[in-house]
């Protein structure tokens, strides 16, 4: 149970490293997530369904989460279509986008060989190997684009936009290609998590944004004053505490029909602790 619980915190904490990328560099919650997660499990499954090799399908699923961020990009930096209502309006697009791919709501992996078979250990073990390998390339990636040129350019964007360019920085292409990486990561974490769970399905992508900013959240909750490296690392951290919170939540014989009421509720508590820690520590030292 243990292992199973943290191989899914590490596949889940791709989706908060892509999250991110835009929620915390850029600014800005992208709605996108909800349509670019499930879309990239049903790209995946439908090709490995039709015989393709599961890694170039993975592949595949990253590619289509890039241009579900390209077309939210393209209406928010070329349409001036808010970045709200343009995610919005791409996540309910894919929404349809699925059901052209997939030709139903859902659709299982039943009898193929997905990318954690090709590991030699057993089941757990193997999804657990494929959510650290996967979850160490992303961050490895992440850590060696922000330090690039291009990336630190891209941070300029989130943290001044108008200083970015006041420096000759295109912050509309920043934007764009923000909302593309971002997108294609989330999707990555969602084709691994449609094959690790055996199926893709349509709905699945109502309140993953929630799952991703609690992880986020949580990282930042537990741990302050850290380096980009260990910032990234707590999401991991935060992703996997997050799975621990919701088996905690189960075992206690809570409904398990309600999950996406308590994903907000954990998520709420963990924005209100630095104020809750604030008040207290203020009203520690008025009593004094």
């Amino acid at each position: 149970m243990i292992l199973s619980i943290i191989s899914q915190g590490l596949v889940w904490a791709i989706l908060g490293l892509g999250i991110f990328m835009t929620f915390r560099i850029l600014n800005f919650p992208d709605m996108t997530t909800e349509g670019s997660f499930p879309l990239g499990g049903a790209v995946a499954v439908t090709l490995i369904t039709k015989g393709v090799n599961p890694f170039l399908a993975t592949a595949a699923a990253v590619l289509a989460g890039c241009l579900a961020g390209l077309a939210t990009g393209l209406l928010y930096t070329k349409g001036k279509i808010p970045t709200l209502l343009s995610g919005i309006l791409v996540m309910t697009s894919c929404h349809s986008i699925m059901l052209m791919i997939m030709g139903r709501a859902n659709l299982g992996l039943l009898g193929t060989r997905q990318i954690q078979d090709f590991l030699p250990f057993s089941g757990e073990i193997n999804n657990l190997l494929t959510g650290l390998i996967f979850v160490s390339l992303v961050i490895v990636a992440l850590l060696f684009f922000l330090d690039t040129k291009l990336g630190q350019a891209y941070i300029a964007t989130g943290d001044n936009p108008d200083m970015a360019r006041s420096f000759g920085i295109n912050t509309g292409r920043m934007e764009l290609m923000g909302m593309i990486l971002s997108n294609g990561v989330i999707a990555l974490s969602g084709a691994l998590i449609a094959q690790q769970e055996g199926y893709a399905d349509v709905s699945r992508g109502i309140g993953v944004i929630v799952v991703g900013l609690a992880s986020l959240i949580i990282g930042e909750v537990l741990f302050r004053g850290l380096t980009l490296a260990e910032r990234l690392i707590t999401i991991v951290v935060g992703a996997i505490a997050y799975q621990f919170l919701i088996w905690g939540v189960i075992a206690l014989g809570f409904n398990t029909s309600y999950l996406r009421l308590y994903s907000a509720v954990i998520l709420a508590v963990c924005l209100m602790i630095p104020t809750l820690k604030n008040t207290f520590f203020k009203g520690a030292k008025l009593s004094k």
